[in-house]
C-alpha cells in the first residue's frame, strides 16, 4: 500500500531503541534487517577495565585481545590511529576517550587491545585490563537516562559495582564520529599555521 504501516512498524522499533534497515534491489525484492537492542537477557561478557570502571563487552562481539608493539601501532593520513594485526589494518578505538574517563591507560603498548566485530568491521578497543569473562543479566539503563548511545544496558557485578554494557555498533560509530571531528580540527589547526607562517 502507501507504507503506512511500515511507518508504524519504524515508530515502534525506534521506541524500543531499535533500528530498521531496508535494502532493495531490482527484480530481486527487499530485504528488511531490525536491529533490536538487548532488554533482559543473559549475556557472556568479557569485563574489561578502564581508568578504574567496569565495563562489560559482549563475548559475541569480541575475536581476540592482544598487548601490541610500538611497531604495530601508526597514524594513518583521513584515518587515524591504527594497528597492524595479522598484516589487517585496524582501526584503534580508545575507550576513555569515547566515555571521557580520566586516570586511564593511554599507551596502547601498556594496555589491552580487543579486536571487535560489528556485521564485518572490524576495529581495536583499547582497555587498561580484563577482569575476566562472566555471565551477566542485562538491566534497561531507565527512561530517565533516554537514549545513550554506544550503551545498552547495565549490570550488577558479583561485588555489587555496576558494569555498564557496550552497544559495540554504538561504540564504533560514536568513535568514528569523534575521530573525524579530531582529524578536521587537526586539520583547521595545520591551516591556520600555514597561513601565518
Amino acid at each position: 500500500g502507501r507504507g503506512v504501516g511500515m511507518d508504524v512498524v519504524k515508530r515502534g522499533v525506534e521506541a524500543l531503541r531499535g533500528k530498521i534497515e531496508v535494502s532493495s534491489t531490482l527484480g530481486r525484492g527487499t530485504t528488511f534487517t531490525v536491529r533490536l537492542p538487548l532488554t533482559l537477557a543473559i549475556i557472556d561478557g568479557m569485563v574489561v577495565e578502564v581508568g578504574g570502571q567496569r565495563y562489560i563487552i559482549p563475548m559475541s562481539n569480541i575475536r581476540t585481545t592482544f598487548r601490541p608493539q610500538s611497531d604495530q601501532i601508526s597514524v594513518v593520513t583521513e584515518r587515524g590511529e591504527m594497528v597492524n594485526f595479522h598484516n589487517q589494518m585496524l582501526p584503534v578505538f580508545r575507550t576513555y576517550k569515547v566515555f571521557g574517563i580520566e586516570q586511564a591507560q593511554t599507551n596502547p603498548t601498556e594496555g589491552l587491545l580487543l579486536v571487535v566485530d560489528d556485521d564485518g568491521r572490524q576495529a581495536a578497543v583499547l582497555v587498561d585490563d580484563l577482569v575476566g569473562q562472566q555471565q551477566v543479566v542485562v538491566k534497561s539503563l531507565g527512561g530517565g537516562l533516554g537514549e545513550v548511545q554506544a550503551l545498552s544496558g547495565g549490570a550488577i557485578m558479583g561485588d555489587g559495582r555496576v558494569g555498564l554494557i557496550i552497544d559495540v555498533q554504538g561504540f564504533m560509530q560514536l568513535a568514528r564520529g569523534q575521530s573525524n571531528v579530531q582529524e578536521q580540527e587537526l586539520e583547521l589547526e595545520l591551516a591556520c599555521s600555514a597561513a601565518e607562517a
